[in-house]
């Protein structure tokens, strides 16, 4: 991923100089590459031969071998498991792992996925890791742009961001991956579309390609214009948001949200397909309506990870979209 190299030569950069700090937070929108790259610098922290000046793994040590096998032992991957938090009870096991000695390796390998859900027990139970690290124990914490923690956790870590690639980048990235995988290609008009619905994070719109986003949004899309004009009851309209998922719904709803901003400012919309609503909303409605809606967003994502009803959360913002309509455009359904 070529997007990565200025975040890898930085932490290249760290081990020349015998710098690299106990702590890494790795940060980047949805769909950047954060967990490929947290495993690639664990894979290249364990290796026995690893080359300069990349740090790349050299591939045919036991430890490499260990790694591609998925069984390395001195690496543990911390993430939400049945909830949509990652628990004190998962921190505890994590803390015990940090202070035995490693068992094949020179150091350990902590990656937490994602630091931005951690319960506050389980946020509170790593401080201690952090303010006390095991010299032999390196942790990288995962944080998606936007979700925000602890600032006592922040602080015990050294930043380091993956940035966006440019829509070209992306693109080739893209169109690189799909041909590697074989079998049938999507077509320029689906990548384009999966690429802006991502926001150009191209992990996160091959995974549309590879899935049915791309015909549940446009059925998310054309019941929401229905539902705007009260051709449909609220709970008509939800039911394909609840298809999609409550992460790729607020992930939508998010990207219009912020389309309609862009358009109250003279600028472009990223989903041509809502374009043309959008823009009549915009001429509509002042533009503190859009960052009202933004905040609104951000608050059902708060209280999903607090295990809120995703439908109804979908209702509530549906409701609120519906009100920035004039009401002689309301008709009754």
């Amino acid at each position: 991923m070529s997007w990565h190299e200025r975040p890898w030569s930085f932490v290249a950069g760290r081990l020349d100089a015998g710098q690299l700090p106990h702590a890494l937070l790795i940060g980047g929108e949805q769909g950047v590459g954060k967990r490929a790259f947290a495993d690639r610098l664990a894979h290249s922290l364990v290796c026995e031969r690893t080359t300069t000046p990349d740090y790349r793994p050299c591939g045919g040590c036991k430890q490499c071998e260990l790694v591609q096998a998925g069984t390395h032992p001195d690496i543990r991957i911390y993430a939400p498991e049945k909830s949509r938090m990652i628990k004190v009870d998962q921190v505890r096991a994590l803390s015990a792992f940090a202070v035995a000695s490693p068992q094949v390796a020179r150091r350990k390998l902590i990656v937490i996925d994602r630091a931005d859900q951690l319960n506050i027990n389980a946020a509170n139970a790593l401080l201690k890791t952090l303010e006390e690290p095991s010299a032999d124990v390196v942790l990288l914490l995962l944080q998606e742009t936007g979700r925000p923690i602890l600032p006592t956790l922040r602080s015990r870590c050294q930043a380091l961001t993956i940035a966006t690639p440019g829509p070209d980048e992306a693109a080739r990235w893209l169109s690189a991956q799909l041909e590697s995988q074989g079998g049938a290609v999507a077509d320029e008009d689906s990548c384009r579309k999966a690429l802006a619905m991502a926001r150009f994070a191209p992990r996160l719109a091959l995974d549309y390609l590879a899935g049915d986003y791309l015909a549940m949004r446009e059925e998310a899309l054309s019941l929401f214009r229905r539902f705007m004009k009260s051709e449909v009851t609220v709970g008509e309209a939800a039911k394909p948001f609840k298809t999609l998922g409550a992460e790729p719904t607020l992930w939508l709803m998010e990207l219009w949200a912020a389309d309609l901003a862009r358009l109250g400012a003279g600028g472009s919309a990223r989903d041509e397909d809502a374009a043309e609503m959008l823009a009549f909303l915009a001429r509509t409605n002042p533009p503190w309506r859009a960052h009202q809606l933004l905040d609104s967003i951000r608050e059902s994502r708060s209280a999903l990870v607090y295990n809120a009803s995703p439908e109804l959360e979908a209702e509530r913002l549906l409701i609120e979209w519906q009100a920035l309509m004039p009401r002689r455009q309301r008709r009754a359904g």
